[in-house]
């Protein structure tokens, strides 16, 4: 009897395709961890948010002030640094919904008819007038100068005697962090000195800044986990 020929719907490119590459291996990060971006070139990053102020409503000598403070500032540091503001349409989600759970547990008919007009009016204005929201970030760098290709001895020595291998790079790295932390804290103090509020992004800020970043059409649906909870696979 005459085997029956059997079709598959799968097709001939997709059958032999592999996986698709992840997109970790298009970014410039290696890891973040300890409140520090270790980038994939050996180079540190360390990231400030910095409040803003309201430059115009000061008087003449508070914004000369202002202004001096911040020519001190630049002349403190020897090294770069990056000034980068984030714009986001204010999100006010968590604000409405408390609002809700007022109007749901209110007993007064008045009030609560008062909470539910208020809650429509903030809705609606966030809506029709794309109110915009402001983060002003400092990121201080450092660069150890060591993002330069192994010799054939160096590689050797990793693969004869890998954990000597491993606590060489953890020793270079927290030498590196202590360099940078010195660079954080002439940056805090400086931006400190001029009346405004600064604060080091930990590990779990820095995680969610660049996944904000990196994914500006679902970081509002798709919250980011806390770091405790995220698998992290190591090479």
């Amino acid at each position: 009897m005459a085997t029956p020929h059997v079709e598959t719907m799968q097709s001939k490119k997709l059958a032999g395709a592999k996986p698709a590459a992840s997109t970790e291996q298009y970014l410039d990060i290696a890891e973040i961890r300890d409140n520090v971006v270790i980038m994939k070139d050996g180079t540190l990053r360390g990231v400030v948010l910095v409040s803003s102020i309201n430059f115009a409503l000061k008087s003449d000598d508070e914004q000369t002030g202002v202004i001096q403070s911040y020519v001190s500032f630049l002349n403190s540091i020897d090294f770069p640094v990056q000034v980068v503001i984030q714009s986001r349409k204010l999100n006010v989600d968590a604000y409405l919904d408390r609002l809700k759970e007022a109007e749901r547990t209110q007993r007064n008919e008045l009030l609560r008819a008062q909470i539910a007009d208020y809650r429509q009016f903030i809705r609606e204005l966030i809506e029709l007038g794309q109110i915009m929201s402001k983060r002003f970030f400092v990121v201080v760098p450092y660069n150890p100068g060591s993002n330069k290709a192994k010799s054939w001895w160096e590689r050797a020595q990793e693969v004869l005697s890998p954990i000597k291998s491993v606590r060489a790079k953890e020793a270079q790295f927290l030498d590196r962090k202590r360099a940078l932390d010195l660079r954080m804290s002439l940056v805090l103090g400086g931006l400190g000195g001029m009346s405004l509020q600064v604060t080091q992004l930990d590990t779990q800020g820095l995680v969610e800044l660049y996944y904000t970043v990196y994914n500006p059409d679902i970081f509002l649906t798709e919250k980011l986990a806390s770091i405790d909870q995220i698998q992290v696979e190591r090479e």
